[in-house]
């Protein structure tokens, strides 16, 4: 579709948008899901809401990274959670690298089939740290004292534009940790599922009225912790 010419439209923001590619994977995932699980609840970004009577929701981000996607950057995919109570799994799946990522608490997150390595505990003066910083809200003093403290402990800082890649990237080992305020379902539950199935660990902690998901290694978890409750 993005070959054939597309056009965006701004949800939010000029840097928020949706094109037909969103509404139309966000189409196939739904049809699926409510052919192979009638009785699941179902929400997705583009508007996909279905209530459900199993105690199950899948949670779709049809094009995670649209701004990426629409602009011919490679940082985006597709992005699918299942929330089942006690038990979750993510995948994610990107089409410009043709990976993807499977796994969960109880499942070990592989990539394309193959497990990846066990996060190893590092502090985070020695790893990476993604985010996505929302220009107009730099200037909130709530929103900038909790973005200085997390990324002044890390070695080097990392704005790439999809929360589900970057997590993926976490869970693998290529970027050290994420963490973003403000995250709905779509753009967490995914990839925290692939971070926990590969031994990190994740957090969502209130600071100064925002709500900040956090993901790493459990050392440098904690001490992610600790600086945004100190800041």
């Amino acid at each position: 579709m993005r070959a054939d010419g597309l056009s965006a439209e701004q949800k939010t923001s000029v840097s928020d948008v949706v094109t037909a590619a969103d509404h139309a994977a966000e189409e196939l995932v739904q049809a699926a899901l409510r052919e192979a699980r009638p009785d699941d609840a179902i929400l997705g970004e583009e508007g996909a809401a279905k209530d459900g009577r199993s105690g199950r929701r899948w949670v779709i981000d049809p094009v995670d990274g649209t701004y990426n996607f629409f602009s011919g950057l490679p940082w985006w995919c597709s992005a699918l959670a299942l929330d089942a109570g006690d038990e979750s799994l993510g995948a994610v799946h990107q089409p410009v690298t043709g990976e993807t990522w499977v796994g969960g608490p109880s499942t070990p997150t592989t990539l394309d089939g193959v497990p990846v390595a066990r996060l190893v505990e590092r502090p985070l003066s020695e790893i990476s740290i993604a985010t996505y910083v929302h220009p107009p809200r730099l200037g909130e003093e709530d929103v900038r004292a909790g973005t200085d403290a997390l990324i002044s402990g890390a070695a080097t800082m990392r704005i790439l534009g999809s929360g589900s890649c970057d997590l993926s990237a976490v869970a693998g080992g290529r970027l050290g940790a994420w963490a973003q305020h403000t995250v709905p379902d779509w753009d967490w539950l995914p990839g925290q599922a692939l971070v926990e199935g590969a031994g990190g660990r994740t957090a969502e902690i209130e600071h100064r009225g925002l709500r900040w998901c956090l993901a790493s290694n459990g050392r440098a978890l904690d001490e992610m912790v600790d600086r945004l409750r100190a800041s």
